[in-house]
């Protein structure tokens, strides 16, 4: 049996790579068509694009691998079906659910790369692709640490540590410095809001630094002039689905211990924690298709019925996450249940399978 979990997972494994390697192509070349469109802006060109798009490729790997595993598995063991090799293994006595077995052990390996991917390699990488860019592009100096946002605005330097999903600031440091470089001013802020041509301050404590002495101030709230804007910091607001569980876990327990809407750091943390299932799901839907409905059928056809297979149940998943959010349904069931009703599915398929 060792022989055969080797040759399917073989087979399986060099399925998938071939379907990863042509949607992962046609994903990044319309990235790069669409990045195309802002060559000329700041110093944004050809070489930014192209770093751009290698930086932003783990991530794209992370959410292609699903619908490749079902795609390569479809071609795969389609082409075994096509060659009579899978009935020739059927008669030597092996049973469709010994074969299934081997089949997922190949797609664990898959799961577990997509995973380390995911969770350690695509949100460094996506954060560094948006941080090239947002320098190219509009030439603002900023950093991102671990100790948070470090921005430039003239003399003044901005240190944010978290940047809520509307766009407002919490935990906001501003320091003021002269034209030799010496603090001059140091003002903390625990909330910030856009306004046209700066931000509201609320919260404020201000020290004012004046021949040797500190004046400390407070205020509730304080409009603060500042070139500064939501989108120059683009570089933190970053989509939920781009950062690792862990960083979705803390975003999500900062907003509730705040009384913060947190839903889309909810659903994006078991997104991210169940991925697993959604794909040991895909990879189980092609082998009672090919035992199947699909075991004549060609490779064409096989394709057609993966994508097919991959698009609704990428729909299902979206629906189902609005509709939980608007019903107020536990995140962890709307990310739960199309992959259980899919499973569902092929669970009757295969009772169908001779």
């Amino acid at each position: 049996m060792k022989i055969l979990d080797r040759y399917l997972a073989r087979t399986v494994l060099a399925g998938t790579l071939l379907a990863l390697f042509i949607l992962l192509a046609i994903d990044l070349f319309f990235i790069f068509v669409q990045e195309v469109q802002d060559i000329g802006k700041g110093h944004y060109g050809l070489k930014d694009i192209l770093v751009y798009v290698a930086f932003v490729s783990p991530g794209r790997i992370h959410e292609i691998l699903p619908m490749a595993a079902l795609l390569g598995s479809l071609l795969s063991l389609g082409t075994l079906a096509s060659g009579s090799e899978l009935i020739a293994i059927r008669a030597a006595g092996v049973s469709v659910l010994r074969i299934s077995l081997s089949v997922l052990k190949a797609g664990l390996i898959i799961l577990v790369a997509a995973a380390v991917i995911g969770e350690w390699v695509a949100p460094w990488t996506e954060q560094q692709a948006e941080q090239r860019r947002s320098l190219a592009v509009s030439g603002t100096v900023t950093l991102r640490s671990e100790h948070g946002l470090w921005a430039r605005d003239g003399n003044n330097f901005i240190n944010i540590q978290q940047v809520l999903p509307d766009g407002q600031l919490a935990n906001v440091d501003v320091y003021e410095l002269d034209k030799n470089g010496g603090l001059v001013a140091a003002m903390r802020a625990s909330n910030a809001k856009h306004l046209d041509g700066g931000w509201r301050l609320q919260g404020v404590q201000r020290g004012d630094i004046e021949d040797r002495s500190l004046t400390v101030t407070q205020a509730k709230t304080l409009d603060w002039p500042s070139l500064l804007s939501p989108k120059l910091l683009n570089v933190v607001t970053i989509d939920p689905a781009d950062l690792s569980a862990r960083d979705l876990y803390k975003y999500s327990q900062y907003m509730h211990d705040n009384g913060l809407d947190a839903s889309r750091y909810d659903l994006a943390f078991w997104r991210r924690v169940l991925a697993p299932v959604a794909g040991l799901v895909m990879l189980f839907l092609s082998i009672p298709f090919v035992f199947g409905p699909l075991r004549d059928s060609g490779t064409g056809h096989r394709l057609l019925w993966g994508v097919l297979v991959g698009v609704a149940f990428f729909l299902l998943n979206r629906t189902m996450s609005q509709v939980g959010q608007i019903y107020g349904l536990a995140a962890w069931f709307s990310v739960l249940l199309p992959s259980l009703i899919f499973f569902s599915g092929g669970l009757w398929v295969m009772r169908r399978v001779r």
